[in-house]
């Protein structure tokens, strides 16, 4: 029976050699600025805990309560006899942080849009997405029977192209996808100017802020950064990111909430998520206007180490947020300098393909509201060392 799989090993070894294979490294404690990685002390570069909440006293404390209340499981699947009260305050949450009518949970920001996005349309409609979408976004779109059009990242240009000749062939519906902020390369959709070419041409618009939630607009996100109030038809997240908790989030109109929980299968076939981790998560959507201070001080992070690194002599791409990458290039030498980075006591992840396209390999370097400038200093310095040694810049 192995010899029947043996085509996984060879698959495996091929991907080794190319240098686009993941080395687990396993946490031993809470994700926070300082960790233990496999028994090494280090700074953390690799997590998306921009806000350093998932470790905060407050979210400990509200999962702790919510056992002790709720128990450890909601038993069910959210449509039959899983959405407990605490769920419900959830969504009501949901809706105020958003600033939308009504909103919703899911198991994950990835259950959202692949179960989403092929409910909301159908073979007389289209799709229209951005090329450096997540991959939970293409996997939404392929799984829909609508059209489908792809333009170039934020081209303005060619998104209006694409809108014309929906237009001009008379669709149903059309709908805009966009990341909010894209997790590759930590540069932010050019949302105002999306909806507004949006709404010229008849279409909705539909935002993956999993990037955004506490970290744009004073941490309430991308439709508050551009003060879009309810202009975006269709906002998703995820609690696991900034906010330091766990599972998806959608926020709309009602009658989006109602017709997504009664159509969306990832939803009403999946188990309800465990108590706790909604109260968890309301902790979370608080603690962003009661200590907005994180928010501030993750973007006084952010534009320092920018700033410094460029100075080194190394490529940031596009980035205007907390994700900064170090662009590398060639798979195996951002392996090396990830390894290299390791030794240092600094933990930074390799990014490689099919996460990022051949030959856009990088270091993805995530800021956290918990590290200090004598942290990024600390990084920095290694990273002029690593860059000298491996003649990287």
């Amino acid at each position: 029976m192995k010899e029947k799989t043996e085509f996984l090993k060879r698959e495996y070894e091929q991907m080794k050699k190319d240098g686009l294979t993941w080395t687990i490294r396993g946490l031993e404690g809470p994700s926070k600025a300082h960790v233990m990685v496999d028994g090494k002390e280090c700074i953390m570069l690799a997590s998306n805990n921009y806000l350093d909440l998932a470790n905060h006293p407050k979210l400990r404390e509200a999962t702790i309560e919510a056992v002790k209340k709720y128990g450890a499981g909601a038993g069910s699947d959210w449509s039959i006899a899983g959405t407990m009260d605490i769920h419900q305050e959830l969504w009501d949450k949901i809706a105020e942080f958003k600033g939308a009518e009504a909103g919703m949970t899911y198991q994950t920001g990835f259950a959202v849009n692949a179960g989403l996005i092929p409910q909301l349309v159908g073979k007389e409609d289209v799709l229209i997405s951005d090329e450096l979408n997540h991959g939970s976004i293409i996997d939404g779109v392929r799984l829909s029977k609508a059209d489908k059009m792809i333009y170039s990242h934020s081209d303005m240009g060619e998104l209006e192209k694409c809108l014309k000749a929906a237009d001009e062939k008379d669709y149903r519906r059309a709908i805009v996808i966009t990341d909010g902020v894209f997790s590759m390369d930590g540069d932010i959709a050019k949302m105002d100017e999306i909806v507004e070419l949006a709404e010229e041409y008849g279409a909705m618009t539909y935002v993956d802020d999993a990037h955004g939630e506490g970290v744009l607009g004073d941490g309430h996100g991308i439709a508050h950064e551009f003060n879009l109030g309810e202009r975006i038809d269709f906002e998703m997240g995820t609690f696991s990111k900034a906010l330091g908790g766990f599972g998806g989030m959608l926020a709309g109109s009602e009658w989006l909430i109602k017709y997504a929980y009664n159509t969306s299968r990832s939803w009403l076939l999946s188990a309800a998520f465990p108590p706790h981790v909604a109260a968890t998560n309301i902790a979370a959507l608080e603690l962003v206007d009661e200590e907005n201070h994180r928010v501030k001080h993750l973007w006084e992070l952010t534009d320092y180490f920018k700033k410094e690194i460029e100075s080194l002599g190394y490529d940031t791409g596009m980035s205007e947020t907390p994700i900064i990458p170090a662009m590398i290039g060639d798979s195996k030498k951002a392996q090396e300098l990830a390894n290299r980075l390791y030794d240092e006591g600094i933990f930074g992840l390799a990014i490689v393909f099919p996460m990022v396209a051949r030959g856009k390999a990088r270091i993805r370097n995530q800021m956290n509201a918990g590290m200090t400038k004598d942290d990024l200093d600390f990084i920095l310095n290694a990273y002029e060392k690593l860059g000298n040694e491996l003649d990287l810049i």
